[in-house]
């Protein structure tokens, strides 16, 4: 069994859902033809809302009473960070958690590290991927707008970093509450960023937050292009710009870049997409209906249901290689001596004593046809 704490509730739920959604997918097919090992695999979830409190205390209800035999898919950085110090208070127990859905530092350095493996690449690296394509673009003056909280802050220091990597400093920073929303306004923190004469604009934060900056921005008639990293949920955010613009009569989707994680959905030429959109068919998957406090319209394919796949595909080829007994204590040492994992998305996939991130790779992402699609050309915002 799998213990999963995620949002499946509040402005943030679209990215348990779907993380959980994509996972279900490939264990569904997993378990139709015998499991691993004989043995099925089932996950455990429970709702946190993207708050600290109630994913801490579903860790601990995971651990002690469900007896999990470990924690996978927790979703965002503000839950993950703070259910940390239970993983090493259960040393003793050998708890891990696999592919939280966070790219934060905490759990990639000591004295975390030891007890999580994760499958995306950072914050940090997806920060600096987009801040060199601005800089490289001469648009040198790149301000932030995150989230008031651990996932904020991690976000908000890689692009610091990166920055100081071109000798440049951020033109300014403007924050919001995590919870916040679409319908609340953004217009005091567009104000706020466009008096720095920013020419670019990074976002560090969730869809519904995200969105109505992005909606307030151009509604002030502010045009720079505003990035978001992977965490955002690209289709929610989409779907919230797509009604208002359709509403208000305005696109709301231009000059807008996201930074993924993951291959493109849309790309059959890779293995893993073709048996991700197959499965998602054939199963259909969705959280047991107790966990949704209302109507939830799930999108076809999303990369957050594709990076739950693929955090899925991953873990079970670590168990199909430990083979029985499961034994929880022997469960790092088989993980991280996996090397070069074929995931079927084109590029190497290793685990390490040394080396707890499957995936180094960040990619860009630009809305073409109505959907987030691979950026080819970054041409069009060089200033």
């Amino acid at each position: 069994m799998l213990g999963m704490s995620a949002a499946f509730t509040g402005p943030s739920k679209g990215l348990g859902i779907e993380l959980y959604r994509g996972s279900k997918a490939y264990l569904d097919e997993v378990n139709s033809k015998g499991g691993v090992h004989g043995r099925k695999i089932v996950i455990k979830a429970y709702d946190d809302g993207y708050n600290p409190t109630p994913a801490i205390e579903n860790t601990i209800k995971l651990i002690e009473k469900d007896d999990v035999f470990l924690l996978f898919n927790y979703v965002g950085t503000p839950t993950t960070t703070r259910c940390l110090p239970l993983l090493k208070r259960n040393r003793e127990k050998s708890m891990l958690l696999f592919c939280p859905f966070s790219g934060a530092q905490p759990q990639r350095q000591p004295p975390y590290d030891e007890f999580v493996f994760n499958l995306r690449a950072s914050y940090y690296q997806e920060t600096a991927g987009l801040v060199d394509h601005f800089v490289e673009l001469g648009r040198k003056r790149i301000a932030v707008f995150y989230q008031i909280d651990a996932y904020g802050r991690n976000g908000w220091e890689g692009v610091r970093r990166a920055l100081g990597a071109h000798d440049l400093k951020m033109a300014g920073e403007a924050t919001y509450r995590r919870g916040t929303p679409f319908k609340n306004s953004m217009e005091r923190q567009v104000e706020i960023l466009r008096n720095t004469d920013a020419d670019a604009v990074i976002s560090i934060g969730s869809y519904a937050a995200c969105a109505a900056f992005v909606r307030d921005a151009r509604d002030a008639g502010w045009n720079v292009p505003i990035a978001n990293v992977s965490f955002v949920g690209s289709e929610s955010l989409l779907e919230l710009l797509l009604e208002a613009g359709k509403a208000n009569g305005t696109d709301y989707t231009r000059d807008l870049i996201n930074s993924q994680v993951v291959p493109s959905y849309s790309d059959v030429t890779l293995p893993a997409v073709r048996e991700y959109r197959q499965h998602m068919e054939r199963h259909k998957p969705m959280p047991p209906k107790e966990l949704l406090a209302d109507e939830y319209e799930a999108a076809p394919h999303s990369f957050v249901s594709l990076e739950g796949f693929l955090n899925a595909k991953l873990l079970v080829a670590i168990l199909e290689k430990m083979e029985p007994p499961f034994e929880r204590g022997h469960l790092r040492k088989v993980a991280e001596s996996m090397d070069e994992v074929d995931l079927g998305i084109g590029v190497p996939t290793s685990l390490r004593r040394d080396r707890h991130q499957a995936i180094d790779r960040v990619y860009f992402t630009e809305v073409r046809e109505g959907r987030f699609q691979p950026l080819e050309n970054w041409k069009g915002w060089r200033k």
